[in-house]
Protein backbone atom coordinates (compact mmCIF):
# COMPACT_ATOMS: atom_id res chain seq x y z
CA UNK A 1 0.00 0.00 0.00
CA UNK A 2 1.30 3.44 -0.92
CA UNK A 3 1.52 6.27 1.55
CA UNK A 4 -0.89 9.19 1.18
CA UNK A 5 0.37 12.40 -0.36
CA UNK A 6 -0.16 15.87 1.14
CA UNK A 7 -1.12 18.45 -1.45
CA UNK A 8 0.48 21.16 0.69
CA UNK A 9 3.87 19.41 0.38
CA UNK A 10 4.00 19.03 -3.42
CA UNK A 11 7.01 19.99 -5.51
CA UNK A 12 6.13 21.62 -8.83
CA UNK A 13 8.04 21.29 -12.07
CA UNK A 14 8.15 24.17 -14.53
CA UNK A 15 8.79 23.78 -18.26
CA UNK A 16 11.32 26.50 -19.20
CA UNK A 17 10.21 26.48 -22.85
CA UNK A 18 6.58 27.40 -22.04
CA UNK A 19 5.80 30.89 -23.39
CA UNK A 20 4.47 33.67 -21.20
CA UNK A 21 0.76 33.11 -20.69
CA UNK A 22 1.25 29.35 -20.27
CA UNK A 23 3.84 29.15 -17.49
CA UNK A 24 2.42 26.90 -14.79
CA UNK A 25 3.94 24.61 -12.23
CA UNK A 26 2.85 20.99 -12.43
CA UNK A 27 2.81 18.21 -9.86
CA UNK A 28 1.71 15.02 -11.63
CA UNK A 29 0.35 13.13 -8.64
CA UNK A 30 -1.59 10.34 -10.36
CA UNK A 31 1.40 8.25 -11.37
CA UNK A 32 3.24 9.00 -8.13
CA UNK A 33 0.33 7.45 -6.23
CA UNK A 34 0.31 4.39 -8.49
CA UNK A 35 -2.61 5.22 -10.80
CA UNK A 36 -2.54 3.46 -14.17
CA UNK A 37 -5.95 4.28 -15.71
CA UNK A 38 -6.44 7.80 -14.34
CA UNK A 39 -4.23 10.86 -14.27
CA UNK A 40 -4.21 13.71 -11.78
CA UNK A 41 -2.16 16.90 -11.80
CA UNK A 42 -2.03 19.86 -9.45
CA UNK A 43 -1.28 23.08 -11.33
CA UNK A 44 0.13 26.20 -9.73
CA UNK A 45 -0.93 29.25 -11.77
CA UNK A 46 0.80 32.57 -11.20
CA UNK A 47 -1.22 35.67 -12.16
CA UNK A 48 -1.68 36.00 -15.93
CA UNK A 49 -0.93 32.35 -16.74
CA UNK A 50 -3.10 29.53 -18.15
CA UNK A 51 -2.91 25.74 -17.86
CA UNK A 52 -3.29 25.32 -21.64
CA UNK A 53 -5.12 26.83 -24.64
CA UNK A 54 -8.91 26.66 -24.98
CA UNK A 55 -9.63 23.06 -26.02
CA UNK A 56 -11.87 20.03 -25.75
CA UNK A 57 -11.05 16.38 -25.43
CA UNK A 58 -12.43 13.72 -27.76
CA UNK A 59 -11.66 10.71 -25.57
CA UNK A 60 -11.32 11.86 -21.97
CA UNK A 61 -13.70 13.41 -19.49
CA UNK A 62 -11.95 15.91 -17.22
CA UNK A 63 -12.54 17.30 -13.72
CA UNK A 64 -11.32 20.47 -12.00
CA UNK A 65 -11.20 21.26 -8.27
CA UNK A 66 -10.01 24.69 -7.14
CA UNK A 67 -7.62 24.30 -4.21
CA UNK A 68 -6.46 27.90 -3.68
CA UNK A 69 -7.03 31.31 -5.21
CA UNK A 70 -9.60 32.47 -7.75
CA UNK A 71 -8.79 31.09 -11.21
CA UNK A 72 -11.06 31.74 -14.16
CA UNK A 73 -12.48 29.13 -16.49
CA UNK A 74 -13.49 29.89 -20.04
CA UNK A 75 -16.20 27.59 -21.39
CA UNK A 76 -18.49 27.83 -24.45
CA UNK A 77 -21.02 29.79 -22.33
CA UNK A 78 -18.42 32.39 -21.31
CA UNK A 79 -15.78 33.01 -18.64
CA UNK A 80 -16.33 32.98 -14.90
CA UNK A 81 -14.17 33.29 -11.83
CA UNK A 82 -14.02 30.31 -9.50
CA UNK A 83 -13.51 30.11 -5.75
CA UNK A 84 -11.67 27.60 -3.55
CA UNK A 85 -13.41 24.23 -3.27
CA UNK A 86 -15.50 24.72 -6.42
CA UNK A 87 -15.70 21.64 -8.61
CA UNK A 88 -16.31 21.46 -12.37
CA UNK A 89 -16.75 18.63 -14.86
CA UNK A 90 -15.85 18.88 -18.56
CA UNK A 91 -17.51 16.26 -20.81
CA UNK A 92 -15.92 15.11 -24.06
CA UNK A 93 -16.67 17.08 -27.20
CA UNK A 94 -17.35 20.76 -27.90
CA UNK A 95 -19.72 21.16 -24.94
CA UNK A 96 -16.77 20.43 -22.64
CA UNK A 97 -14.39 22.99 -24.15
CA UNK A 98 -12.46 24.87 -21.49
CA UNK A 99 -9.41 26.90 -20.56
CA UNK A 100 -8.25 27.39 -16.98
CA UNK A 101 -6.32 30.60 -16.36
CA UNK A 102 -5.49 32.97 -13.56
CA UNK A 103 -6.87 36.47 -14.18
CA UNK A 104 -6.46 37.42 -10.51
CA UNK A 105 -3.51 39.03 -8.71
CA UNK A 106 -2.75 36.02 -6.50
CA UNK A 107 -1.38 32.56 -7.24
CA UNK A 108 -4.05 29.90 -7.78
CA UNK A 109 -3.80 26.12 -7.50
CA UNK A 110 -6.14 23.63 -9.14
CA UNK A 111 -6.35 19.85 -9.22
CA UNK A 112 -7.35 18.37 -12.58
CA UNK A 113 -7.95 14.68 -13.22
CA UNK A 114 -9.27 12.41 -15.94
CA UNK A 115 -9.25 8.93 -17.27
CA UNK A 116 -6.23 8.09 -19.45
CA UNK A 117 -7.14 7.10 -23.01
CA UNK A 118 -4.63 6.15 -25.75
CA UNK A 119 -4.89 7.07 -28.51
CA UNK A 120 -6.85 10.28 -28.00
CA UNK A 121 -7.44 13.57 -29.75
CA UNK A 122 -7.78 17.14 -28.56
CA UNK A 123 -9.31 20.02 -30.56
CA UNK A 124 -8.15 23.64 -30.15
CA UNK A 125 -10.95 25.79 -31.63
CA UNK A 126 -9.18 29.18 -31.36
CA UNK A 127 -6.22 28.11 -33.50
CA UNK A 128 -8.12 25.50 -35.56
CA UNK A 129 -5.68 22.77 -34.55
CA UNK A 130 -6.12 19.11 -33.70
CA UNK A 131 -3.75 17.10 -31.54
CA UNK A 132 -3.50 13.32 -31.87
CA UNK A 133 -1.79 11.75 -28.87
CA UNK A 134 -0.60 8.15 -28.97
CA UNK A 135 0.99 7.80 -25.54
CA UNK A 136 4.54 8.17 -26.88
CA UNK A 137 5.74 11.75 -27.36
CA UNK A 138 7.60 10.87 -30.58
CA UNK A 139 4.32 9.72 -32.16
CA UNK A 140 2.15 12.65 -31.00
CA UNK A 141 1.04 15.11 -33.69
CA UNK A 142 -0.51 18.58 -33.57
CA UNK A 143 -1.62 20.09 -36.87
CA UNK A 144 -3.87 22.73 -38.33
CA UNK A 145 -7.06 21.46 -39.94
CA UNK A 146 -6.10 23.33 -43.13
CA UNK A 147 -3.26 20.82 -43.64
CA UNK A 148 -5.67 17.87 -43.82
CA UNK A 149 -5.68 15.73 -46.94
CA UNK A 150 -8.43 13.49 -48.36
CA UNK A 151 -8.56 9.95 -46.98
CA UNK A 152 -7.13 8.33 -50.15
CA UNK A 153 -4.57 11.07 -50.89
CA UNK A 154 -1.34 9.43 -52.10
CA UNK A 155 -2.81 5.91 -52.11
CA UNK A 156 -2.87 3.52 -55.07
CA UNK A 157 -4.82 0.32 -55.60
CA UNK A 158 -1.72 -1.77 -56.42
Amino acid sequence: MLDPMRIDDLTYTWEPSDPDGFRTGQARVGGELGAKRTGATVYELPPGQAVCPFHFECGEEEWLLVLDGHPSVRMPEGTRELAPRELLFFPTGPAGAHQVRNDSNETARVLMWSEIVWPTATVYPDSDKVGVFMGEEADDLVFRRASAVPYLDGETAD
